[in-house]
């Protein structure tokens, strides 16, 4: 549980960088800051998946609350207005916990409500539950809903377009406010609906003016909910995209409840660290059609091919959630074309996007780490051919010039074009031009093959074993000719036929890390001593040196300035993975290099309890204190520190071993993956 007393809660500063997160299985989301206080465009009572799990619509933005004593009335919410904070609910609020929901606890004279957020699985639905203790003679609660029915993307200003009226039914008020979208239905307890019609103007959200984006909304108060909380002290909101009973949030509670308990039952060790983060990884997990994904980050991300490949292990397979990791394997796969697996799924659903050279090796990783967990060869089979097939066309070429070169390396990229993971261009601005042979996707290729070398042995394709195996050998040799840099001693970043990338990145780290490495020991050992020294911070990896003179420390300012910082030395956490993966095993598995790891992940840990609440942001800057920036929860970043902390450091790895990277210890240690700082 993460536990916040006043002096957080009514302190507005440290309220606004602390935001919570509820989802719904479908791309769906509700969130906030702590204090009540919108700071971003994507914050919202129900922000609704309309094409699951995309098209994401904010519905609701928020309700505003007025707690009503004795005929004195009290402001309960939080909003920033040009040049002045109003109202200032923030000072009534004692408590925040997510204990597992949101919950907030005000006080005001001797009345204290307790307010409680929770989304319902499987639904685009959030239920805000209130209760009430005082001694006064009469309470009242005054709740206005404040509705956006825009793109999560976008923005609301007053307009005429709207329809403001609302459908009255027992114990349901409803709202189509816009042709072509859904109706919005908030089902209540209350005792009396008054019809009011204000547009309340000019929010702003200070997060958008900070990254350079238009930062100010009007929303639109369709109707004033009052509830006389004298003789019955709780209230209920049901706001969603279908009909309601106020009655059922009580079921709806229970039921959330027993679902998160029995996640939490698949943690495999009772450290609190892991535990909490296993029991964040469901919130990425979604639906898409009859299979599931894996949302990326939240707030803005759609389910992302790389991303999904890489946090698949940590996602599901740690915690023993075969079926879901089947199932997403299963979707991706129906979506390959031409050898590429998607990078993207649009938010607006059209036509996947297949712009990545990276995802589809990661693809054969993701099936590997199946395979060891489960021993499932039968799906493994079904998706023989498929992976197969991609070789094939990766030998032959595919789309944007990705071709295997007569020296058994990857070749990829075209002018402009952006296909690894540090994939950021301003305009015509390629700020990480990998065009060529980039180290880590030659890791993957190596990989890959031998990963088929494996599988067709099982399957008995002796023929195609052969040929896998003598593959991997001309691009181990070739590898090792022209990646290495025999000066500095480490791996250079970029191949390209001129004069090779010497910039010290962290891609390196997945010819160390991979189930498969290319590297003797000498050289891995090497690989991992210059990122350590020179890439590695308490929350991961920095993307360039500080040394190199294209660095940037810091991660701010507009799209463009925030884009040229992105790969140029900003830290990703999910980075710090693979490294730990790196370093443990060029360490022999020893107990001293897990508890070093258990160690590094403590600022992390502590982390749970900043920006995005119990999650991993995105990234961090380059430079210390290292803020949190981008998404305030991704799952990479979950996933990968999860894998490692498990897989690594817990030394709790799959039964079957025949697929998983050999170590020369597989005892389990309890290392102290760092002391949380009490808040």
């Amino acid at each position: 549980m993460i536990r916040f007393g006043e002096k957080i809660c009514a302190n507005l500063d440290a309220g606004l960088r602390r935001e919570w997160l509820e989802t719904n299985g479908l791309g769906g989301f509700a969130s906030a800051t702590i204090n009540g206080c919108n700071t971003r465009r994507y914050h919202g009572l129900l922000v609704a998946a309309t094409k699951p799990p995309v098209g994401r619509f904010v519905l609701l933005s928020k309700l505003e609350e007025t707690l009503i004593i004795d005929g004195r009335r009290y402001e309960l919410g939080t909003n920033r207005y040009p040049g002045v904070i109003h109202p200032v609910g923030f000072q009534y609020l004692k408590q925040f916990r997510l204990d597992p929901f949101p919950t907030f606890t005000f006080g005001v004279e001797t009345t204290e409500v307790e307010k409680k957020v929770f989304m319902v699985q499987g639904e685009n639905t959030i239920v805000i539950q209130y209760r009430v203790k005082g001694k006064a003679v009469r309470i009242q609660l005054e709740i206005r809903p404040l509705i956006a029915f825009r793109d999560y993307h976008s923005l609301t200003h007053e307009n005429e377009g709207l329809n403001p009226r609302i459908e009255q039914q027992p114990g349901e008020i409803s709202v189509s406010p816009y042709p072509g979208l859904p109706t919005l239905h908030l089902a209540n307890n209350n005792d009396q609906v008054e019809s009011t019609w204000h547009w309340y103007r000019n929010f702003e959200y200070e997060a958008e003016r900070e990254r350079g984006l238009d930062f100010t909304e009007d929303l639109f108060n369709p109707c004033v909910l009052v509830f006389d909380l004298s003789s019955e002290p709780k209230a209920t909101i049901i706001a969603s995209t279908e009909s309601h009973d106020a009655d059922a949030a009580e079921e709806y509670c229970k039921r959330e409840i027993s679902r998160r308990k029995d996640n939490a039952l698949h943690s495999p060790v009772g450290d609190d660290f892991v535990t909490s983060l296993e029991a964040a990884a469901d919130q990425y997990i979604v639906s898409r059609g009859e299979q599931q994904s894996v949302i990326a980050g939240y707030h803005w991300f759609s389910d992302w091919g790389r991303d999904t490949m890489i946090a698949l292990p940590g996602l599901t397979l740690t915690n023993q959630r075969y079926d879901v990791a089947r199932s997403i394997l299963r979707t991706f796969s129906q979506h390959i074309d031409r050898g590429m697996l998607p990078n993207r799924f649009p938010d607006a659903g059209e036509t996947p996007e297949y712009n990545t050279v990276d995802a589809t090796l990661w693809f054969f990783e993701a099936v590997r780490a199946y395979l060891a967990y489960t021993g499932d060869l039968d799906f493994v089979q079904e998706v023989y051919s498929v992976l197969s097939d991609i070789i094939a066309w990766h030998v032959r070429g595919t789309r944007f010039s990705i071709k295997l070169d007569s020296a058994g390396l990857l070749n990829s990229g075209e002018p402009g074009v952006q296909l690894t993971w540090m994939d950021a261009k301003v305009g015509d601005w390629v700020v990480t031009p990998r065009r060529g042979k980039p180290v880590e996707i030659q890791a993957l290729w190596y990989n890959a093959v031998r990963i088929m070398e494996d599988i067709a042995a099982r399957l008995d394709d002796e023929n195609a074993r052969k040929r896998y195996s003598n593959m991997a050998t001309l691009t181990k040799w070739s590898f090792n000719r022209m990646f290495w840099n025999e000066k500095a001693g480490y791996l250079y970043d970029v191949v390209n036929g001129g004069p090779p990338d010497a910039s010290i990145r962290p891609n390196q780290i997945f010819a160390v890390s991979l189930p498969h490495s290319m590297l003797s020991p000498e050289r891995a050992k090497q690989v991992v001593s210059i990122v350590q020294q020179h890439l590695l911070t308490p929350y991961g990896l920095r993307t360039l040196a500080p040394s190199d003179a294209q660095y940037r420390g810091r991660y701010t300012g507009d799209g463009g300035s925030r884009d040229g910082a992105y790969h140029q030395g900003t830290v990703w956490p999910w980075l710090m993975g693979p490294f730990i993966t790196a370093y443990i095993k060029v360490n022999g598995g020893s107990d001293a290099a897990r508890r070093q790891a258990g160690a590094w992940l403590a600022p992390l840990k502590d982390h749970l309890t900043d920006a995005g609440l119990g999650h991993i942001s995105e990234i961090f800057d380059g430079d210390a204190p290292h803020r949190p920036v981008g998404c305030i929860a991704q799952a990479w970043s979950m996933a990968e520190i999860l894998r490692a902390a498990v897989e690594e450091i817990y030394g709790i790895r799959p039964q079957d071993m025949a697929f998983s990277r050999a170590t020369t210890s597989n005892q389990a240690v309890t290392p102290a993956i760092g002391q949380g700082a009490a808040t």
